[in-house]
């Protein structure tokens, strides 16, 4: 059996017992979280969030992307989320590589070409966390009065630690 076939088979038993069908589009704790794609964070987990409390968006890195910004205009305009965090975290796979390393990978094994592809990679934990808060904060489309936090999680221990961003930066 494949992995995928394997997910089938967990999601029919997951549909046997499904019992949220009346819950509504907008989150109920009115927050969303921008988080990294690593298979070793489970937000939902970690931040003790049930089926239908917030929107968790997940890229690599967790980077403020332009979609991942589109997401959280969405979220926020139409759903009604009030509050965002951000959430980086240690050993990233993100902080291996260049953009010159990544692209090159592509032209070697495909032929194509990534050069316009910004991987967002960063040498930074902290730093990236914070360059993400302000790029959501300084975002015309995103309403000033939402607080966007940011934080790194630890994969050794599981804590999640609040990263200070300046406030000033942000302007």
């Amino acid at each position: 059996m494949s992995e995928l076939d394997a997910l089938l088979e967990a999601n029919r038993t997951f549909a046997a017992g499904f019992d949220h069908a009346d819950l509504p589009a907008p989150p109920a704790r009115r927050v969303a979280v921008l988080a990294c794609m690593d298979a070793r964070l489970d937000p939902a987990r970690f931040l003790g969030l049930g089926i239908g409390d917030a929107h968790v968006i997940r890229n690599a890195g967790g980077r403020a992307t332009e979609d991942a910004i589109r997401s959280l205009i969405i979220s926020s305009w139409l759903l009604g989320t009030r509050e965002f965090a951000v959430v980086h975290h240690t050993d990233c796979g993100m902080l291996t590589f260049s953009n010159e390393e990544l692209r090159a990978r592509p032209r070697t094994e495909t032929g194509a070409d990534a050069w316009g592809i910004d991987f967002l990679p960063f040498g930074n934990l902290e730093e990236s966390v914070c360059e993400d808060v302000r790029r959501i904060r300084s975002s015309p489309f995103i309403p000033q009065d939402i607080p966007v936090r940011g934080f790194l999680y630890d994969v050794r221990t599981g804590l999640l630690n609040e990263v200070q961003v300046d406030r000033q930066a942000a302007a």
